[in-house]
C-alpha cells in the first residue's frame, strides 16, 4: 500500500445497504450550494485536509478548493470556518494569491441566462401571490353570498314556520270551540231531559272526556327519541317538536290548503281542457298523456264503446280524434308530411333579390359535339377523357364572358341518358340545342326538344361542325320547323348560331346570344338566406366518401352548415368547385361539389338547409321509410301472394336475368336500369337484385351468391377481397366503361333464356290410290307424289276432306321394293305410318319439315 492511499476510508461492511466508517484524521469537511442556470441548485462537500506540525515548522500551503463564484452564493453563503489546532501555535501566514486555485468560473453568457432565470422566477412567484389573492378574495366573495343565502333561507323558513304555528293555534282554538258547543246544542236538540235520562236513575252529568294530569316525564336523549318515534308522517312531522327542521315547501303547503278547501266544500277538481296535437297514427298511452288523462280512463272510454284495447295499442288519427273530443280537449290534426314544411320555397322580398348568373344546358344528340363545344368555352378537355368519345356523365362547369358569369350544365346524348335530359332542363334557365350541320336533326335532337318545351326554358340552336365540307346548316333549319322551332333568319323568334368546336368561330357570338337571352330573362335570387338547390349527380369516392355536385339555385351555401338531399344529410365538410380549389361560399347559380354527407343521395333530389341534426335526422327517416313503403308496395303489386306468383309463372312461364349494377355516378346507374328494364318481354325481363355507387365489396359478391346474380360494374372495379370471394363462389364480374356495350352484351345473354322458335317448312304433298294389307307389316299406302317431294324421316299428316286426322312420321318410304330416301313430284311410292293404319283411298299425306329457329331481343 502506497501513502497516497493512506487517507482512505476503512469500510467495515455489514449489509449491502449500511456501512461503517471511521473519520479520516485531519480532513475538515464542509458544505457549499452551487446555483446553476434554469433556478438549479447543488449542495458540494468541500474537503480541508490538514496535518499536524510540529512546534517550529512552517506549515506548507494548502490548495483551497472553491466552487464557482456567483453573486448570490457569494452573498449567501457563509466562509468556511478556520480549522483549530489541537497544539498552540503562532497563527500561519496567508497563503500567496497565486497557489490559490479556482475550478471553475461563469463567462457572461452564463450570468446573463442566470439573471434572466432568476427574473423570471421572480415573475412566476408574483404572478403566483396574484393569483392566490385573487383566488382568496373569490372565496371571501363565496362564502359572503352562501352567507346571506342561508341567512335569506332562514329567515323565509321562520316565518313559514310562525305561519304554520299560527294555523295550528287558530284550528286548535277552533276544535276547542266545537267541543264547547257540542253539549249545548246537544241539550237544545235533545229536548226534554227526561227522555234522555235513563229509567229508574237520577240525573246524569254530561259525558266528558277525562283529561290526564300533566305526568313528569324522564328526559330522552336525542337518540332514543328517534328510535322512539317510529314511522314519519304528516301530523307527527307538523306536530313533533322539531318539525321546524322539517318544514314542507310553500307550493307543497299551498297544494294542501287548496286540497283541504275542496273536501271542505266538496268542490271537484277544475277540469283543464288542451289542444291535442294527434299525428295519422298514435298509442293509446301517448294520447292520454297529451290529453293529461290516465291511460285507464281511454281504456274504459273503450269498453264502453265494446272495444278491447290495451294502452299500448295504436289507433289512427280519426278515431283519436274522437276520444280527445269526448274527453272535451280540442283537436289539431297534423301528418307526416308536416315535418316538410317551411324547408322549400320560402318566399323572398322583392328588395333583397339580386341579379344572379344564367344556368344553361347543352343539350342534344349523340356525336353532335356538345362537350367539344363547352371544352372549347372552357378552353378545357373534358371530351378526350371520355370512354368511346360520347360523355356518359352529367357535368357542370361556370366560365366568365365580359365579366359576366354563366354556368353551363353538360348532358349525355345517348339514348339511355333520358332521364338526365329531363334533369338538365328542368334545372336551368336556357337550353342550347347543340345539332351537327353534317348530321342534321336525329331522335335525341327530338328528345332534347321535348324536354327543353316541357320545363318551359327558352331554346338557342347552335348548329355546330360548319367546318366540315359536308356542312349544310340550312338543311338543319329546314328540318326544326318539323318540330315547331322557327329560328329567326326564317321569320321566327328562335336564336340560332354557326359555331365550330374544333377552329372556336362563332364561341363568341353563342356566348353573347346566351347572356342576351339571360337579359331578357332578368334572373334574380337572394343571396342572403338558408340555400335551396338540386343535385346533380352524386358518386361514392374511395378517398372523399361521399361526394354530390350541387347547383345552388337560391341562398349561399357555406361550410359547416347542415344540409339535406333526398333521403341523405350531412355537415358541409368542404367545398369545391370545378376546377377542384376549395372554395368558403357557394352563392346563387354556382355548381359546386359537397363533402360531409352520411351517403350518396339520388341524382335530380332537391337540397335544403335546416337549423340543428335532429330535424335533419327527423326528415331523412321519414323520407326512407316512405322510400322503403313504396318498394313494398311496388313489389306487393308486382307479385302479390305466394298463390299468384305460382299462377303467373305456370301460365307466362316468365324467365328473371338477375343483375347487380355498380356505377361510379347514381345517374349513370339510373341510366342503366332504364335501359336494362326496356329489354324484357313476356318470356324474359331483366331483374335489378341490387345497385349503387361505388366499388364492387364482398357483400355484393355474397348478395351475387345468394341470388345467382351476375355483377357488372361500369367505371369500377372489384377490390381483392370482392375478386377473391368472386373466384371461390364462381361467379362472374363484368366490366364496362361504354353503356351501349354493357346494354348490347345483357341484351345477347337474355336471348340466351328465349325458347327457340319452331318453324315449319312444307315439302310435298302425296295422293293415296291404294291400300295394301300385307302381312306382319299391316297397311301401306299407295301414292302418287302430286306437289313438291317427300322425304324419309320428315313429319307427315293424313288429311281427309280437309281435315287432319292424324300427325305423326313415316314408318317406311319405298319405291318398288327398295328404301329410297325421298321421292320427286310425279313418281309414285310406297308408305307406312308409325303407329297407324286407319287410312283409305283418296286421302292427302301432307309431308313437312319442322326447324327450330333462335330466337333474338
Amino acid at each position: 500500500m502506497s501513502d497516497t492511499k493512506s487517507g482512505d476510508d476503512k469500510t467495515l461492511s455489514v449489509t449491502p445497504k449500511k456501512t461503517l466508517t471511521l473519520k479520516r484524521p485531519g480532513v475538515e469537511q464542509s458544505t457549499v450550494r452551487q446555483n446553476f442556470s434554469h433556478g438549479r441548485t447543488k449542495s458540494v462537500v468541500v474537503e480541508t485536509k490538514r496535518k499536524f506540525i510540529k512546534p517550529g515548522e512552517k506549515p506548507e500551503p494548502v490548495a483551497v478548493f472553491t466552487p464557482r463564484p456567483t453573486p448570490a452564493a457569494i452573498a449567501a453563503a457563509p466562509a468556511p470556518a478556520a480549522p483549530e489546532p489541537r497544539t498552540p501555535a503562532p497563527p500561519p501566514p496567508a497563503p500567496p494569491p497565486q497557489e490559490r486555485m479556482v475550478l471553475n468560473e461563469l463567462s457572461r453568457g452564463e450570468m446573463e441566462a442566470r439573471r434572466r432565470a432568476l427574473e423570471g422566477s421572480q415573475a412566476r412567484e408574483a404572478e403566483d401571490r396574484a393569483r392566490a389573492a385573487e383566488d382568496a378574495k373569490r372565496r371571501a366573495e363565496e362564502d359572503e353570498r352562501r352567507k346571506r343565502e342561508r341567512e335569506e333561507s332562514a329567515r323565509r323558513q321562520a316565518e313559514e314556520e310562525a305561519r304554520l304555528k299560527a294555523e295550528a293555534e287558530s284550528r286548535r282554538r277552533a276544535e276547542e270551540e266545537a267541543r264547547r258547543r257540542a253539549p249545548q246544542t246537544a241539550e237544545a236538540a235533545g229536548g226534554d231531559e227526561e227522555e234522555a235520562r235513563p229509567r229508574g236513575r237520577g240525573p246524569v252529568a254530561p259525558m266528558r272526556r277525562p283529561v290526564a294530569p300533566e305526568v313528569a316525564r324522564p328526559a330522552r336523549t336525542k337518540g332514543e327519541a328517534d328510535r322512539r318515534q317510529g314511522k314519519l308522517t304528516l301530523n307527527s312531522a307538523l306536530s313533533s317538536e322539531d318539525g321546524d327542521a322539517r318544514a314542507r315547501s310553500l307550493a307543497a303547503m299551498r297544494r294542501r290548503q287548496e286540497k283541504f278547501k275542496r273536501a271542505m266544500h266538496n268542490e271537484p277538481r277544475e277540469k283543464v281542457m288542451r289542444e291535442v296535437t294527434i299525428p295519422e297514427t298514435i298509442t293509446i298511452q301517448e294520447l292520454a298523456q297529451r290529453m293529461s288523462e290516465r291511460a285507464v280512463d281511454v281504456v274504459k272510454f273503450f269498453m264502453k264503446q265494446g272495444q278491447i284495447m290495451k294502452p299500448g295499442d295504436v289507433i289512427d288519427a280519426d278515431t283519436a280524434e274522437l276520444v280527445a273530443s269526448e274527453f272535451g280537449h280540442t283537436v289539431k290534426r297534423v301528418a307526416e308530411s308536416d315535418i316538410e314544411e317551411g324547408l322549400f320555397n320560402i318566399p323572398d322580398r322583392e328588395e333583397d333579390l339580386v341579379s344572379r348568373p344564367p344556368v344553361v344546358t347543352i343539350m342534344g344528340h349523340v356525336d353532335h359535339g356538345k362537350t367539344s363545344l363547352l371544352d372549347a368555352i372552357r378552353n378545357a378537355h373534358v371530351q378526350s377523357g371520355e370512354a368511346g368519345g360520347i360523355t356518359q356523365h352529367i357535368g357542370a362547369y361556370q366560365v366568365e364572358k365580359n365579366g359576366q358569369q354563366i354556368t353551363f350544365i353538360d348532358t349525355p346524348g345517348h339514348a339511355a341518358f333520358t332521364a338526365m335530359r329531363a334533369r338538365g332542363a328542368q334545372s336551368t334557365d336556357i337550353a342550347v340545342l347543340v345539332v351537327a350541320a353534317d348530321d342534321s336533326v336525329m331522335p335525341q335532337t327530338v328528345e332534347s326538344i321535348n324536354h327543353a318545351r316541357a320545363a318551359g326554358v327558352p331554346i338557342i340552336v347552335a348548329i355546330n361542325k360548319v367546318d366540315k365540307h359536308e356542312a349544310n346548316p340550312q338543311k338543319v333549319r329546314t328540318q326544326l320547323l318539323q318540330h315547331e322551332i322557327v329560328v329567326e333568319e326564317m321569320g321566327g323568334e328562335t336564336l340560332d348560331v354557326e359555331v365550330s368546336a374544333k377552329t372556336g368561330a362563332g364561341i363568341d357570338k353563342l356566348l353573347e346570344a346566351i347572356l342576351l337571352q339571360a337579359e331578357i330573362l332578368d334572373l334574380k335570387a337572394n343571396p342572403d338566406r338558408t340555400a335551396e338547390g338540386v343535385v346533380i349527380e352524386a358518386r361514392l369516392d374511395k378517398g372523399r366518401g361521399p361526394v354530390a355536385t350541387v347547383l345552388v339555385q337560391t341562398g349561399t351555401l357555406l361550410p359547416g352548415e347542415i344540409l339535406v338531399a333526398g333521403n341523405e344529410w350531412g355537415r358541409v365538410r368542404a367545398l369545391v368547385n370545378d376546377r377542384g380549389e376549395q372554395v368558403k361560399e357557394a352563392p346563387p347559380a354556382m355548381p359546386v361539389e359537397v363533402l360531409g354527407l352520411q351517403g350518396t343521395p339520388q341524382a335530380g333530389d332537391r337540397f335544403a338547409i335546416v337549423n340543428n341534426e335532429a330535424r335533419a335526422r327527423e326528415i331523412t327517416e321519414y323520407r326512407q321509410r316512405l322510400a322503403r313503403d313504396k318498394a313494398v308496395a311496388k313489389h306487393a303489386g308486382q307479385r302479390g301472394s305466394l298463390e299468384q306468383m305460382m299462377s303467373q309463372l305456370q301460365q307466362a312461364g316468365t324467365k328473371e336475368f338477375p343483375l347487380i349494377i355498380k356505377g361510379d355516378v347514381q345517374g349513370s346507374i339510373e341510366a342503366i336500369d332504364a335501359a336494362l328494364e326496356k329489354l324484357g318481354n313476356d318470356e324474359v325481363r331483366a331483374r335489378i337484385v341490387h345497385s349503387g355507387a361505388g366499388a364492387i365489396t364482398e357483400s355484393d359478391v355474397t348478395l351475387a351468391e345468394t341470388s345467382g346474380a351476375a355483377i357488372i360494374g361500369f367505371n369500377v372495379r372489384a377490390n381483392a377481397q370482392a375478386r377473391q370471394a368472386a373466384e371461390q363462389a364462381d361467379i362472374e364480374i363484368r366490366y364496362y366503361n361504354i353503356i351501349y356495350n354493357l346494354v348490347d352484351d345483357v341484351k345477347a345473354a337474355m336471348s340466351g333464356m328465349l325458347s327457340p322458335e319452331r318453324r315449319e317448312t312444307f315439302i310435298g304433298n302425296a295422293e293415296i290410290l291404294e291400300v295394301f294389307n300385307i302381312t306382319k307389316v299391316g297397311k301401306v299406302a299407295g301414292c302418287r307424289v302430286t306437289e313438291g317431294k317427300v322425304e324419309r324421316g320428315a313429319g307427315v299428316r293424313l288429311i281427309r276432306d280437309n281435315v287432319v286426322i292424324h300427325e305423326g312420321t313415316l314408318k317406311t318410304l319405298k319405291r318398288f321394293k327398295d328404301e329410297v330416301p325421298e321421292v320427286p313430284v310425279g313418281q309414285e311410292c310406297g308408305m307406312a305410318f308409325q303407329n297407324y293404319e286407319n287410312i283409305q283411298v283418296g286421302d292427302i299425306i301432307e309431308c313437312f319439315r319442322v326447324e327450330m329457329v333462335t330466337r333474338t331481343l
